[in-house]
């Protein structure tokens, strides 16, 4: 079967977006990235993706002027490339999903939904929350995503301890090597599963 052809959304530094590239390079995941949106024409991520050769195509909200554009002029980039599967990579933007990509949307959020997510859980203040609240176990979460923050069907968790002396930092590091699995494990299954035979 042919590599499953991937979009992948990013509004920062693009971390998660290099290692997809690292995984593809290495064989470890049969997919191509054929498209990088940013939300932010200052991403570093911008700067990754074209060290790899990728196409990228920057959409600000605040030049859509609303949610619905936002998304409609984002979608109208991943339908022109013919995306299979969209990876949400730190995308920090609401992307309202339309039915023809229903099921076909992923985020990766750094903690066990439903704990610590929802609107403003992103990144470090993620970390930060879990820190406060004294919690033994957290990690990351792949979902479909839907037209909420941090919502919709989990496809799968890896969890990691928290431990006792743990700062914002290697909590940080700790969940990311997580995600470094947790995502390609997710766009396998999706391409063994949910892919529409081309």
């Amino acid at each position: 079967m042919a590599p499953i052809r991937l979009a992948v959304l990013i509004s920062g530094s693009g971390t998660t977006l290099q290692n997809l590239i690292d995984r593809i390079r290495a064989g470890q995941l049969q997919a191509e990235i054929v498209l990088v949106v940013s939300s932010n024409p200052k991403a570093y991520g911008i700067e990754r993706a074209r060290k790899a050769g990728l196409p990228v195509e920057v959409v600000t909200r605040k030049e859509a002027g609303s949610d619905e554009e936002f998304s409609r002029r984002i979608f109208e980039h991943i339908r022109r490339a013919d995306v299979e599967l969209v990876c949400m990579a730190g995308f920090l933007k609401l992307l309202l999903i339309p039915p023809d990509y229903d099921r076909r949307v992923m985020n990766i959020h750094p903690a066990l939904i439903p704990a610590f997510s929802g609107k403003g859980f992103y990144g470090d203040r993620v970390h930060q929350a879990v820190l406060a609240q004294g919690v033994k176990v957290t990690g990351c979460t792949v979902h479909f995503a839907d037209n909420e923050y941090d919502h919709g069907p989990i496809i799968l968790q890896k969890a990691v301890p928290v431990l006792e002396n743990d700062t914002v930092e290697t909590l940080r590091k700790r969940v990311f090597e997580a995600e470094c699995e947790a995502y390609p494990e997710a766009i396998r299954w999706f391409a063994a599963n949910k892919r529409q035979p081309k």
